[in-house]
């Protein structure tokens, strides 16, 4: 019971440290000139201009008081409180002049798919002591269904948002969505790579409607889809911003080309593997690496919670 603790503990702080990491660098790529980058592209009425300039104020009143050069200024409670006010009513700005993009889509994806994995990895060994790889890519720590989840809750709440949607609309819509996600990418993994992550019949789950839907789970992702609409979406957004930078549109191509040949070569590794187990050889020379270079004892060692047998069909190991 102690070690789960303490494991869940240094499991929060490691989610800490890489969410810090990825902040930094990604204030490094924007150069800290979202706010200004905003105001530049008229993302802002002229109100919350005349706020953001009191703001910047302010915040470097507050930097000179942590000892840098010149005079000492405190700042009181009721500054410390227009700060906050000030910060969310640009925030609300910038969300209702948002639109989203190819660059925001391609971070969240990418978030989504590095911390889901993370977050599954952590929870089997915590639950069930198994440390296994998990990843769903061939090339880097990414689950890609965490990474589709995250866009379309991203996207759809985004869309509520903007609709002025109530809680219970948000849950409703939130539920159709999850199931939706569930039942498409468990027949599509069925039917086009014979593998079966999940079987919700199978695994005896109360309220079964299909392999891959239960009504249980349509209640969790109502619930996240609310959570999401709350907490998650808006800071989310806007912690990413705009591609204000060379260095962040660089960033985010290069990032966008990678994900793209990742996912083709997973496609393909998973294919040959089922071709290879059918006896077929490789048709040209590219087949040939891939056989060569993702071998099977590869994408075993790769893919540890997928059980592949004979005859190519690939099977999550649903007792891990």
């Amino acid at each position: 019971m102690l070690f789960s603790i303490l494991s869940l503990v240094l499991t929060v702080l490691f989610v800490v440290f890489i969410f810090w990491c990825i902040s930094s660098f990604w204030a490094w790529l924007g150069r800290g000139k979202r706010l200004k980058g905003m105001c530049d592209q008229d993302l802002v009425s002229e109100d919350v201009k005349e706020t953001m300039a009191r703001l910047e104020a302010l915040k470097a009143a507050q930097k000179l008081e942590k000892g840098q050069q010149g005079p000492v200024i405190h700042l009181n409670r009721k500054q410390i409180r227009e700060i906050r006010k000030a910060e969310g009513k640009i925030r609300k700005d910038f969300l209702d002049h948002l639109k989203i993009g190819w660059y925001q889509i391609v971070m969240i994806f990418f978030v989504g798919s590095v911390l889901g994995l993370i977050l599954e990895e952590v929870w089997m060994f915590i639950t069930m002591g198994i440390t296994e790889s998990r990843v769903g890519l061939v090339w880097g720590p990414f689950s890609p269904l965490y990474g589709v989840g995250a866009v379309l809750l991203t996207v759809v709440t985004f869309q509520l948002r903007k609709a002025h949607a109530g809680g219970f609309v948000v849950f409703l819509v939130s539920m159709l969505v999850g199931g939706l996600l569930e039942q498409i990418t468990g027949w599509g993994m069925e039917t086009f790579m014979g593998a079966v992550s999940w079987d919700y019949i199978a695994g005896g789950v109360p309220g079964a409607i299909t392999k891959w839907v239960a009504v249980p789970f349509l209640f969790f992702w109502g619930l996240l889809g609310y959570i999401w609409y709350k907490f998650v979406m808006p800071n989310l957004l806007w912690a990413l911003g705009r591609p204000t930078t060379k260095r962040k549109a660089v960033f985010v191509t290069l990032l966008s080309i990678y994900l793209i040949l990742d996912i083709f070569m997973t496609i393909m590794c998973f294919d040959r593997r089922a071709e290879r187990d059918a006896g077929i050889p490789p048709a040209n020379a590219f087949e040939q690496w891939v056989d060569e270079n993702f071998s099977n004892a590869f994408m075993s060692e790769r893919f540890q919670n997928m059980v592949i047998d004979s005859t190519g069909d690939a099977y999550e190991n649903l007792t891990s």
